[in-house]
């Protein structure tokens, strides 16, 4: 697979056939990811990996405590700014509307919207859960050196004939995900990641986010 084609194909899985992944594959792609750049070459990522029944028990422990919590528990950073502004406040909703019109779920059919919202929390059925963090005393920078290391992995996962789902909601079940995982103090969790074979099927699936317009957010000069 060429490099364009990984870019272009990769998209936000959120439903996956019941099939394995090996462990040798989940190390390549790995090891692969830990070619990506970072200032001062710290290499700030951690990478927690689930799978059989290991990932079962946090499924079932997270589905136990979302019946007590349904709002979540703590969280140590926003997702998103409190007050979006444009033309993030729109891009953010339509891709909310345009994820649940793919499944025929109404505006105004709220269970139906919460129910698919909670398959976050089973990782949509990917057969592999991979949870990123990054340590307390690093700053900004190395949050983005994070975000580096995570896309490098996602177009390493396409390299392999998977797909992957990137999902920053885990961020509020932190105390749960860091006993069940037993992270370190200093990690500070940054979020959940889906792995796995595509359901091509799966009408969640056949959707893309839309984007910008090069000029709505670039600027060339001197080429002239």
């Amino acid at each position: 697979m060429d490099f364009r084609h990984a870019v272009t194909s990769r998209y936000s899985c959120r439903a996956y056939l019941n099939k394995p992944v090996p462990r040798e594959t989940v190390v390549s792609i790995l090891q692969l990811a830990g070619q990506s750049p970072s200032g001062g070459n710290l290499q700030p990522w951690h990478v927690r990996v689930l799978t059989g029944s290991a990932l079962e028990g946090l499924v079932t422990r997270i589905a136990q405590r979302a019946k007590e919590s349904p709002e979540g528990e703590a969280q140590e950073y926003q997702v998103y700014p409190p007050r979006l502004e444009e033309p993030y406040r729109s891009r953010r909703f339509k891709c909310g509307e345009d994820l649940y019109a793919a499944l025929g779920i109404p505006r105004d059919d709220r269970p139906a919207r919460l129910e698919q919202f909670a398959r976050n929390l089973a990782f949509f059925g990917a057969p592999v859960a991979l949870f990123f963090a990054v340590d307390k005393r690093m700053d900004r920078n190395q949050w983005a050196h994070l975000g580096m290391f995570m896309q490098t992995l996602m177009l390493s996962a396409r390299e392999h004939g998977l797909h992957t789902c990137p999902q920053e909601s885990w961020a509020v079940w932190l105390p749960t995900v860091a006993d069940y995982l037993d992270l370190p103090e200093e990690l500070r969790l940054y979020c959940g990641m889906a792995m796995g074979y595509e359901d091509a099927g799966n009408p969640v699936n056949r959707w893309r986010t839309e984007r910008a317009a090069l000029a709505e957010w670039a600027t060339l000069r001197g080429f002239e």
